[in-house]
Parts: C-alpha cells; structure tokens; sequence
C-alpha cells in the first residue's frame, strides 16, 4: 500500500494568493476502509542556533521555537473506502483565504544553514486503532506575489573594487608582502534571483605566481535570541574564476549562476535576517600550499588574498 501527493504544477511553484490544486494518488492491493482523508497545510521558518555563533552564551544554543507562516487543515473526504488498484483524489485549498489575515509573512522558500522557510502539505488516511494510518507529504514552492515585485530589468548596481598586499589584514608570503600584487575590477551587488551575477576583474600585478581565483557565494543569517543577535556564515558554492597563472591586463568575466532554494530574496525579518555577499579569493603559488591544500573559507592563509563584498538578491516580473 502506498500513497503519494501529486501537485499539478511539475514545478511546484505556487504565489501566495494563489490556489493549490494536486491529487492524492492511492496504490492498493487491496480495498480499505477509512475515517476520513486529511490534508494538513504547515509552512514555518525553522531556526536554529549552532554552538560557535557569534554574541551568544552556551545556554542558548540550539532549536528555537519556529515562526508559523502557514497552518490550515483541508477534509477531503469524509469517511468511506477506498479500492484496489490506483485512485486519483483531488483536493484544492487556498494559500490565503480571501479577507483572511495571514499569521505571518509569506516568505520565499529558502534552504539555509541555520534557517530554513518550508511549506508542507501532508495527506493522513485514517484508519481508525487497529491499522496505520497512510500518509504522505509533498514540500511546495512559494514565490512573492507578481504584483508586488519590480519590473525587470532592474538597473545593474556595480561596485569597483580593487586589491593589493595592503588591503589584507591577515599575515601574507613575505614574498608577496614585499613584491606586492594588485587585482581591479567591478561585480554586481544588487541582483535579480532569475539572473546571474556578472563582473570581470583584471590582475594588473603579482610578484608571485597565482594558483587560483575562485568567487565564493556566502549566506549571513542572523537569530535573534534574547536581546542577542546569532550571526553565521556558510559557504552556498564555489566558482572557479580562473585556474594556474593569469595573464597580467588580461580582463576576466565573473558569471556565476545563482542556486535555486539555497537563494532567497534578502529577508531583514524582526526574528531573523537573510543576507548575501561574494568573496574573491586568490590564491598564489607557494611550497606551502602542497602541504596546507585543505583550507577553511573563514580562515586565509599566507598565501590568500580575499575581498568580501555585500549582494542584494531580489525578486523580479
């Protein structure tokens, strides 16, 4: 026996005003009785706080109660049978009733590290005492509202930025102290969701070989516990910019495509904060590095050299 629920939408992707409209699909070998046939409807942002998070004591770390976006519960059937065979069950539900008012934001879905946004819909046959109940949940996708959102394009907002051996505050080859290095260029800071993150960057100098250019894509979530504020920062992906030694004056295109459900728009919630930025890392050639070749994205080492720089992700038409 199995039961499944099948959206109609392949995607998945739903927007807060918009109705839900799927089947619950029932695989038996035999024919059942039941009690009724449910459908529970919850979406929450789920926090958590890890030890080692900045500005919190011991005592707080842990699962924190979660906001509640969404919570409903559909009857789609009353009680009966079901048979043999394959049964298709269609069901609909509303994600915001007309004239209701929503418990909380509906904010975009968003897999994070130590928050997650979730919307579930789980289906309960029951079978009364003497049998277990069949169930099944299926995670849908929400989107903010068209009507809300600005049209595109937006207007790119670069930063130019540029990087020398006096920029780093960490300690650096003495080679590379000495000998110096300069790096330019400009990159994205406010970016659609549906389009990729553009820039170049030109290596105008280096005293030292380089080994590597790589552009990390960073998330910044932020709890609020007590009258203390939980920051940590991930690593989503890696992008390779370049791989052995660069040309000098050569210009370098930066495209990176944003990954779906590890992206959101920027949220800055009372609760909680969403934030975003990318860090160029370069990396140089040096003896240490065949020893040292695992490395940790929170700590450079001497033969690092990084610039961090804030990302405004947003939602467009």
């Amino acid at each position: 026996m199995s039961v499944e629920i099948k959206l109609s939408r392949s995607n998945r992707i739903y927007r807060p005003n918009e109705l839900v409209e799927g089947k619950i699909v029932t695989k038996l070998s035999s024919s059942i009785s039941h009690q009724g046939i449910r459908l529970n409807v919850n979406a929450s942002v789920n926090l958590q706080v890890r030890g080692g998070s900045a500005g919190v004591i011991e005592s707080f770390y842990g699962v924190i109660k979660p906001i509640t976006i969404l919570k409903k519960t559909v009857e789609v059937l009353n009680s009966g049978g079901i048979s043999s065979g394959t049964t298709e069950i269609p069901f609909s539900f509303w994600l915001k009733d007309p004239g209701e008012k929503p418990l909380e934001n509906f904010y975009e879905t968003y897999h994070g590290g130590d928050i997650s946004i979730q919307y579930l819909a789980s289906v309960d046959i029951s079978r009364g005492y003497l049998h277990k109940s069949l169930s099944a949940t299926v995670e849908f996708i929400i989107e903010s509202k068209k009507e809300n959102l600005p049209e595109k394009p937006i207007s790119p907002e670069m930063v130019i930025f540029y990087m020398t051996q006096d920029t780093q505050r960490h300690s650096l080859l003495p080679e590379l102290k000495s000998g110096g290095f300069r790096v330019s260029g400009k990159v994205c800071t406010l970016c659609s969701l549906s389009d990729p993150i553009e820039g170049e960057l030109t290596v105008e100098s280096s005293a030292v070989p380089i080994q590597s250019i790589e552009i990390h894509l960073l998330r910044l979530e932020s709890i609020l516990v007590g009258e203390k504020i939980a920051t940590e920062s991930s690593l989503i992906q890696t992008t390779q910019i370049a791989d052995g030694d660069v040309c000098r004056g050569m210009t370098l295109p930066i495209y990176i495509i944003l990954p779906r459900l590890l992206t959101c728009p920027s949220v800055f919630a009372g609760p909680f904060s969403i934030e975003f930025k990318v860090t160029l890392v370069i990396t140089f050639q040096s003896e240490q590095l065949k020893v040292h070749s695992k490395s940790n994205f929170k700590t450079l080492k001497s033969w690092h050299a990084a610039e961090s720089i804030p990302l405004e992700l947003i939602r467009t038409k």
